[in-house]
């Protein structure tokens, strides 16, 4: 194991087995767009920054492993995307012949599907976390978006790490610009459905064909590459709730919204928000707006306002009930925005069908980015 950099006890590396890519089961036509309403100066931020969850599970059979997981997403991954969401496997790009605004096409490029090892058991790992959240990090991939090479970038990565004598995660890692996809839309849960509905439908063999432990050549050693995950500088985030009253937000709404949602976040983690911030706001379907700006700037509410306002856990996200083998739901879940060097504001829209609302998160950066 790798030497923490304060010189602590460090904790376990994880390595990667293999990286593929995975595209929509179907071609996507006619392809979808979505606009990304943001100035210049706000580039570099919304590059970098992403969701990212993580779910553990137990092997409850020989057959529940992330092995036999990962072998099988290669299929019901692929048909989720093209059922469910063809976007996330999109790129950006620049519209008007590479030279306009920013804009997100579904082309079909696909998502990262890695696969990974760790030489830890589930239970220490869990155990592991109560000390050292950071450690988390190595259970999910990501590359920060080029901006020289937008068509290159994938906007979704899966990590599926295995641990010593059973049990998995599943590392989610998700652009902030189509977070909202993967919260509103539920993907997760549409997968896991589809993953559930292929399982129960295998008459021959219950090896996926694409069986990583098979495919290596005999007596070979793993690639003994570490995983370039990012380290948890994630600071710390609240999830608050809208209600339908105040739904359809505009940005005049939306900035009264996140002063709020600031005031209540720094009084409960007595932490203070930088004084420049970005505001993610989905306006429309096929829009979702960035803009930096001042939490100085921000429109005071009228008091009826916060009535309409209430706390929420990363739990009513639903992803604690996401089960890709049935019954077998995760043993914890974890979510964290990723790379936040300044204050972060999205809003969201709620999940549920049958009630409007948004959901809106506030990340405070924590104010030392080392480990310890």
């Amino acid at each position: 194991m790798m030497p923490s950099p304060c010189g602590t006890t460090a904790f376990p590396t994880s390595h990667i087995d293999a990286m593929l890519s995975v595209t929509p089961s179907r071609v996507t036509d006619p392809r979808r767009t979505r606009q990304i309403s943001a100035m210049d100066h706000t580039i570099s931020g919304i590059f970098r920054s992403r969701l990212h969850v993580v779910l553990y599970f137990k092997s409850v059979s020989e057959e529940d492993s992330g092995w036999f997981l990962a072998g099988w997403a290669m299929e019901s991954l692929a048909r989720a995307l093209s059922e469910q969401q063809p976007m996330l496997a999109g790129r950006l790009r620049r519209g008007v012949d590479g030279d306009g605004e920013l804009e997100i096409v579904s082309n079909d490029s696909g998502v990262r599907l890695v696969q990974a090892h760790i030489a830890v058991t589930l239970s220490s790992f869990l155990e592991l976390l109560k000390e050292k959240e950071e450690a988390e990090a190595q259970l999910v991939s990501w590359k920060d978006i080029d901006e020289q090479s937008l068509q290159f970038s994938p906007l979704f990565y899966v990590q599926v790490t295995n641990f010593q004598c059973g049990g998995y995660s599943i590392g989610i890692s998700c652009s902030l610009l189509v977070a909202d996809l993967l919260v509103k839309e539920n993907f997760l849960n549409s997968w896991a459905i589809i993953h559930n509905n292929i399982l129960s439908s295998i008459n021959g063999p219950k090896t996926p064909l694409f069986y990583l432990p098979n495919l290596k050549i005999k007596g070979s050693s793993p690639t003994g590459l570490i995983s370039s995950t990012p380290r948890k500088n994630c600071g710390q985030t609240t999830h608050f709730k809208v209600t339908a009253a105040t739904a359809n937000l505009d940005s005049e709404m939306c900035k009264s919204l996140a002063f709020l949602c600031i005031e209540e976040t720094e009084s409960k983690l007595g932490s203070k928000m930088d004084s420049e911030l970005y505001l993610f706001v989905k306006e429309k379907s096929e829009v979702i707006k960035v803009e930096k700006c001042s939490k100085h700037g921000l429109v005071r509410p009228q008091m009826s306002l916060k009535s309409q306002l209430t706390c929420a856990d990363w739990d009513d996200l639903g992803a604690s009930d996401i089960a890709f083998r049935v019954g077998n739901k995760p043993v914890h879940v974890s979510h964290w925005i990723g790379s936040v060097l300044e204050g972060l504001v999205m809003a969201i829209p709620s999940a549920s069908k049958n009630a409007l609302g948004m959901n809106i998160l506030v990340t405070i950066p924590n104010e030392k980015e080392e480990w310890c």
